[in-house]
């Protein structure tokens, strides 16, 4: 699987959980880690968990078992590392307290579309 529709899958199952404020940076180059970078914030830990869970429902589905998560039912963020994507997914108030994405500012952040 490209890692172009790791990424593609990845967003349509942020919109489809309603993600808030979800971007996406163009790494390549810059990063030896991962393609893309993605944050997205959830209203509540549930969601945050239901958007996780479900990123993970789709990968097997595309029969994708190479991922790690990183974090616990506790936590206020949870990192989906699929290799040549990386998820970041927050509550809102986790999210503004980390500011994680100050990290990408030599990535290209891309348009997405709003369904």
């Amino acid at each position: 699987m490209t890692s172009k529709e790791l990424l593609a899958f990845t967003l349509k199952v942020i919109g489809d959980r309603h993600g808030e404020d979800t971007v996406a940076y163009d790494m390549q180059g810059h990063s030896i880690l991962a393609d893309y970078y993605v944050v997205t914030s959830a209203g509540s830990n549930r969601q945050l968990h239901a958007i996780a869970n479900a990123i993970i429902d789709e990968a097997h589905k595309h029969n994708y078992y190479d991922y790690r998560v990183e974090g616990t039912s506790e936590s206020n963020w949870l990192l989906l590392d699929l290799g040549d994507v990386v998820v970041n997914v927050f509550t809102e108030d986790a999210r503004d307290f980390y500011n994680v994405e100050k990290l990408w500012v030599n990535g290209k952040k891309l348009e997405l579309k709003e369904d």
